[in-house]
């Protein structure tokens, strides 16, 4: 699975200009499944979302993870982050899981950061989406589960 988490200040995700997700303080997860992800690799791709330490502490140090800065996470898939753009002027899909595959996994990712005690927000599965957020920093970090 590939992540990138935007540490936010809120963050929203509309479907057909309603909102189905929203966060305050938290992570917004832009997450894409892989054609050789597993339920192990989801699983681990929901702890590291959960215990990465993005959020400063008293002294300023990025010593905190979303759950002990009593944050939220916004799981949006984003298939688009498998993108192969190495030929050619228009992107290969090859890196992203048949949505098939991905929805299933994806909704296991979002059940595996509600299980870990986080409060979770998530758009739409293969939706066109509007996601818009506030980044606090700017801070991004991009993780990808290792591969076999």
């Amino acid at each position: 699975m590939i992540l990138l988490l935007q540490r936010v200040t809120r963050a929203a995700v509309r479907v057909g200009g309603a909102t189905v997700g929203e966060i305050g303080k938290g992570l917004l997860a832009l997450g894409c499944v892989e054609p050789d992800d597993s339920e192990e690799t989801i699983d681990l791709a929901a702890r590291k979302t959960a215990e990465i330490r993005v959020f400063e502490d008293a002294g300023g140090k990025m010593n905190l993870s979303v759950l002990d800065a009593g944050g939220a996470v916004l799981a949006v898939s984003q298939f688009t982050l498998g993108a192969d753009l190495s030929r050619g002027r228009r992107p290969g899909f090859e890196g992203a899981a048949r949505p098939e595959k991905a929805e299933p996994l994806f909704g296991r990712y979002v059940a595996g950061l509600r299980a870990q005690g986080l409060p979770v927000s998530a758009g739409a599965f293969g939706a066109a989406m509007e996601v818009e957020l506030v980044n606090d920093g700017p801070a991004t970090f991009h993780w990808r589960t290792p591969r076999r």
